[in-house]
């Protein structure tokens, strides 16, 4: 459930980001971005403890081999990365794309005044957000490879 939204967001995000940077200016593209990063990650964040929730009711932990304890810690990293990435990183941005939309707004659409200390910490909590996509990516990926290996069991 998680990967297929991780795989959907990135496919979509790139997309948005093709159409919107080649339609919309920095101010509406930094507007929209703001209102749904947040939603985007609070959902992965459900579906992390979702995953998590499901998991570990049907394996209870008496009956844990060495596998199944591992896979239990991979949904625990994921939901914490997750919360992480939704609650501090996801808002840092939107906060700072709002802050941005404000200067541009009380400067004129397309001047760059003031916005290089903004546009440098965007670009930070940005590449933090994608670090824990990914890693939610890769303990999505363990486990659906887990899973594979365990179709017969299931």
């Amino acid at each position: 459930m998680k990967t297929g939204r991780s795989f959907w967001i990135y496919w979509i995000k790139n997309q948005n980001r093709f159409v919107m940077d080649n339609h919309l200016n920095r101010h509406t593209y930094g507007f929209i971005q703001s209102r749904l990063v947040p939603f985007y990650l609070h959902l992965g964040s459900a579906c992390a403890f979702f995953n998590l929730t499901i998991y570990a009711v049907y394996h209870p932990s008496d009956l844990l081999d060495d596998r199944e304890a591992f896979q239990i810690f991979i949904f625990f990293v994921s939901v914490t990365v997750a919360a992480v990435n939704a609650q501090w990183f996801g808002q840092m941005t939107s906060e700072i794309m709002a802050d941005m939309h404000l200067v541009e707004q009380s400067c004129g659409l397309g001047q760059d005044i003031g916005l290089s200390h903004l546009s440098s910490r965007l670009w930070l909590y940005r590449l933090l957000s994608s670090l824990c996509n990914l890693c939610c990516i890769g303990c999505n990926f363990y486990s659906l490879c887990y899973m594979a290996e365990n179709l017969t069991t299931l």
